[in-house]
């Protein structure tokens, strides 16, 4: 398998390396987290300009087109700026799920304003019994009522849910809540009547929230008869969006690394740079051997992503989160042990990168959950 960017992936990579490192250093990053919104309009328009919240969304619905590994570079260079812009919330798993299961009609309602950025949506999925089993525990309610459907129910992490225009919203309509069976995807305007959102924070300052439904009226996406359609389509959110936090952690080690690397190059101890230790040489040798082997295995989950018809792809995805999540933590760990007390400080970047691996980890299911999936999808 071939490792490498394409030029075109290259080139997009160090533009918006470039951009960012101007428009969302680690101070302004600060900032924005204090805001309010915990994201910045303009920022976020900036990304439109750019062309990345356009990435795969089909062409014919106004996107770029392109999979999870045109997207990896971008995901990468968020990482790099610990980014808490409303990407993968709407650009990764609202726009999956609705060119998954939607019809032609709603697509092209909704699909152009989310690729130029000017309407975002949220991912409305997990549930408090849905933890690190996605595609079970789900307990929201879609029935009927004349006309119209409506949803009774509450999702317990819903990313950048304040700042989104629609929820991406699946619910039951069958089944037992431990089954994977009987679901629909619902698109629930976020002003509408019966629903209530309490907003919060994670621990590394990206904005999410509790969303709950009562009576809340809801547009099936597609057919809500047609649950083998909707199954499929929460299963290949939920695929891109792993794979993108793969990417997203690896630009996270790659800043972490970059800044131990710098500092143990110029703290003086007893006279000497303390880089010049062995033991600290081998440490920094330990983390450069995570760091390669991360890139590697998010190259193998956006292609497993990409090529859903390789018999490898089923276990390469899990496989992958599972290494980087455990190469990513004891990166940054061991990062913060070099730094010593500063690296705890809120005013130095590298703690924030332990917690946002912490976030990332724990999204889509954690590392121990992700050995879990491998287990049941071995031979035995």
């Amino acid at each position: 398998m071939n490792f490498d960017l394409t030029p075109e992936q290259e080139q997009l990579s160090q533009s918006l390396t470039r951009m960012l490192d101007v428009q969302y250093s680690f101070e302004k990053r600060r900032a924005i987290a204090a805001s309010d919104a915990g994201w910045s309009p303009d920022r976020w328009r900036d990304l439109g300009e750019f062309g990345v919240t356009a990435l795969g969304i089909p062409e014919a619905h106004g996107g770029l087109g392109g999979g999870a590994v045109d997207r990896l570079p971008v995901m990468q260079a968020f990482g790099r700026a610990l980014l808490l812009e409303p990407y993968l919330a709407s650009t990764v798993l609202g726009a999956t799920a609705v060119s998954q299961v939607a019809s032609e009609l709603q697509m092209d309602a909704l699909l152009p304003a989310v690729a130029s950025g000017e309407r975002r949506l949220a991912w409305a999925h997990d549930e408090a019994a849905s933890r690190h089993v996605p595609l079970c525990g789900i307990e929201t309610r879609a029935r009927r009522t004349g006309d119209q459907w409506v949803l009774d129910g509450s999702k317990s992490l819903v990313l950048h849910a304040s700042a989104a225009d629609h929820f991406i919203v699946s619910a039951r309509l069958g089944g037992l809540h431990d089954e994977p069976h009987g679901l629909a995807l619902f698109l629930v305007d976020a002003g509408a009547s019966g629903t209530q959102l309490r907003p919060f924070r994670l621990v590394d300052d990206t904005p999410a929230g509790e969303l709950r439904l009562a009576g809340a009226i809801a547009v099936p996406l597609g057919d809500p008869a047609d649950g083998a359609r909707a199954l499929a389509a929460v299963r290949a959110t939920l695929a891109t969006g792993t794979a993108a936090v793969c990417a997203d952690m690896v630009g996270t080690m790659e800043t972490a690394f970059a800044l131990t690397t710098a500092y143990v190059n110029t703290r003086q101890q007893f006279g000497r740079v303390i880089g010049e230790y062995q033991a600290l040489r081998h440490r920094i040798a330990e983390m450069a051997v995570g760091l390669e082997m991360a890139r590697s295995m998010a190259v193998a989950a956006a292609v497993a992503v990409d090529d859903t018809a390789s018999p490898e792809s089923a276990t390469d995805l899990p496989r992958a989160k599972l290494a980087i999540g455990r190469y990513a933590r004891a990166l940054c760990q061991t990062a913060i042990q070099l730094h010593g007390g500063i690296g705890m400080t809120e005013e130095y970047a590298v703690g924030h990168c332990l917690r946002h691996i912490h976030v990332l980890d724990h999204l889509f299911g954690d590392a121990d959950a992700q050995a879990a999936r491998l287990a049941s999808l071995t031979p035995h």
